[in-house]
């Protein structure tokens, strides 16, 4: 396939599957990868994927890596201890690229591309129940393992097609550039960033009471929350009684969106504290902090790069 500025004498559409906890890096459970342009193909399991050194398909300089959310196939590169591809396209970049601000009515997934361009592709609850098959990290039975490579056999198919409905229209260059960032975000994923989990659980265990002496160390200013909650019938009152106009949709109820809070805070410094204390609350979600075994957060989940 010749592209707008670059031809490959090999291009390869890849799709790993994969397990693993939140906050840990992916386990590869198979690989399945097709060459675009004589059609060969690879479908490999686990335990023959630990014993290589290297991928089965070229990642020199005159051949092209093509995925949907590359990263999450570079995570497995990485645990393989893989070299990454010299050039990277990544169509879901592309599609993004394409459409970002337009409605998507099936998502921005492999499934929501492929609709978009008016490919069949497997039904999203299919997908789902699959999905649910690889994350239970196994053990599998042979059948369960055949469904699963020939699960990630129909999501390379399906890559192969949308490649050729984009292709055409993609500016190459700048394609390859974004595919680069990929690979970057796969390589700060797989490190993480680490934590001090003593400091972590014990914040945990103490985030309610942490919580409720922040409310009581601010809202004895305002009295606007109640049961450690804001309330915005509290809110209005407090804004009525200290005569502060504040922006409203609408139906007629106060914004409460950190936006309006930011630029009402300017004009309205006294409420400054209340703000930072509203997104201090919303922001350190400690339940969700996804912490790895080698104690380092890796923000994407599994969950998340299976959605693809």
């Amino acid at each position: 396939m010749k592209f707008q500025s670059k031809s490959f004498r090999e291009i390869w559409a890849v799709d790993f599957e994969f397990y693993g906890s939140s906050g840990d890096r992916p386990t590869p459970v198979c690989l399945v990868a097709h060459e675009f342009l004589t059609g060969r193909a690879f479908r490999i399991w686990q335990d023959e994927l630990s014993k290589m050194h290297s991928p089965p398909y070229s990642i020199g300089s005159d051949s092209l890596f093509v995925a949907y959310y590359a990263s999450a196939e570079f995570g497995c590169h990485l645990v393989l201890k893989w070299p990454l591809p010299t050039h990277i396209l990544d169509l879901y970049t592309e599609f993004r690229n394409l459409t970002n601000g337009l409605p998507l009515p099936c998502g921005k997934g492999l499934v929501g591309a492929l609709t978009y361009f008016g490919i069949d592709s497997i039904g999203a609850l299919q997908k789902e129940t699959m999905r649910d098959l690889i994350l239970s990290g196994g053990p599998w039975s042979n059948d369960e393992r055949e469904a699963i490579l020939d699960y990630c056999q129909s999501d390379v198919n399906a890559l192969v097609l949308l490649l050729e409905k984009m292709a055409p229209n993609l500016n190459l260059d700048k394609a390859l550039l974004r595919g680069q960032y990929m690979a970057a975000a796969a390589k700060i994923e797989n490190h993480g960033v680490p934590i001090d989990t003593d400091l972590f659980n014990r914040l945990k265990e103490n985030w309610e009471l942490i919580k409720t002496q922040l409310i009581q160390n601010v809202d004895v200013k305002y009295n606007v929350f109640e049961g450690g909650s804001f309330r915005l019938s509290l809110f209005e009152k407090y804004l009525i009684a200290n005569n502060i106009p504040w922006p409203k949709l609408e139906t007629g109820t106060l914004k409460t969106d950190d936006d309006t809070s930011k630029e009402m805070t300017k004009v309205y410094p006294q409420l400054l504290q209340l703000r930072d204390l509203r997104s201090i609350l919303s922001q350190l979600k400690l339940s969700k902090l996804s912490i790895g075994k080698d104690g380092r957060n890796r923000n994407v989940s599994m969950k998340m790069r299976h959605t693809r």
